[in-house]
């Protein structure tokens, strides 16, 4: 028979642990409250954010950037839009160009890549952007189809400009999501590569900064970047727009070259033609044929 010790120090342990179960369950139940209020406060901002970005349709600029995604692209869970992924390559092709920029972000909050086939690609249809980032599909993974998925992946891709850069899928450390998530950026790195389009790294960029990190850089939601992961989203980008941007401008400094080339070739004609010696040939009255008329 066990001592009265005992039996104290094993009724102990167990209030110990009935009290530590209690106050753990009590943490993750807050836990959730907070979550789930933050993420209403974000599902408030949602006509916010798209708001902000519709204002800016119409402004003029020298260079177009057009953006398509779902919530991400429209910023929900930065503070605000101008510093979700959307807003800092703005700031970055202004910097870098040095000129002005007019940004038409098409993205919607939850659009799948069916729903940005649907809605954003008959829209974009009508525009020719000197700068094009579409980052989609990260809400197909949770009923994950590989089929439909490679399917509005191609309707998509096929209708971008080939200087179009598109992103793979964030890392998203749920281990069910991330095996989907494998197939799914094998599916986009393909297609990408059969359309010769500039594929982001996301994945890559995203899964480098590590779990505890990742959290750091979310919103309140555990699901959205907030400013710091979104600054990550970015520089997935950066490199590719640098290499758009310098296309863009040598494609500039060419067209610039032969329209001096061809200014000055107009120049020259003009001036040989003023001093009557254009290709050579006689201009003034006294040096053409005195026989018109008949022989003298």
């Amino acid at each position: 028979m066990p001592s009265r010790h005992t039996v104290l120090a094993f009724v102990s342990g167990v209030g110990v642990t009935l009290a530590s179960t209690a106050a753990a369950g009590a943490g993750v139940t807050r836990f959730m409250q907070r979550r789930n209020a933050a993420a209403s406060e974000l599902n408030a901002l949602l006509p916010v954010h798209s708001a902000w970005w519709r204002d800016r349709y119409d402004r003029k600029g020298k260079l177009l950037y057009v953006a398509m995604g779902d919530s991400a692209a429209q910023g929900i869970g930065a503070s605000s839009p101008a510093r979700s992924y959307v807003g800092r390559i703005s700031a970055s092709i202004r910097r870098q160009s040095h000129t002005s920029l007019r940004v038409v972000n098409l993205s919607v909050s939850g659009s799948t890549t069916w729903l940005c086939r649907k809605d954003q690609l008959p829209k974009f249809e009508k525009y020719e952007p000197d700068v094009v980032t579409v980052a989609i599909g990260a809400n197909d993974i949770i009923q994950f189809n590989p089929e439909s998925f490679e399917k509005n992946l191609r309707v998509i891709y096929g209708a971008l400009p080939s200087h179009a850069i598109v992103g793979d899928l964030p890392a998203m450390w749920i281990p069910d999501r991330e095996k989907k998530l494998v197939e799914a950026n094998a599916i986009v790195r393909r297609v990408a590569g059969e359309f010769g389009l500039t594929v982001a790294p996301l994945y890559e960029t995203t899964r480098k900064q590590g779990f505890f990190r990742t959290y750091r850089n979310s919103a309140g939601d555990l699901f959205h970047p907030n400013d710091r992961g979104y600054r990550v989203w970015a520089s997935a980008f950066a490199p590719a727009i640098t290499a758009r941007l310098a296309r863009i401008a040598a494609d500039e400094a060419a067209t610039a070259h032969e329209a001096r080339e061809a200014e000055a070739v107009a120049a020259h004609s003009a001036a040989a033609s003023a001093t009557g010696t254009a290709g050579g040939a006689p201009t003034s009255p006294t040096d053409a044929p005195s026989d018109v008329g008949g022989a003298s």
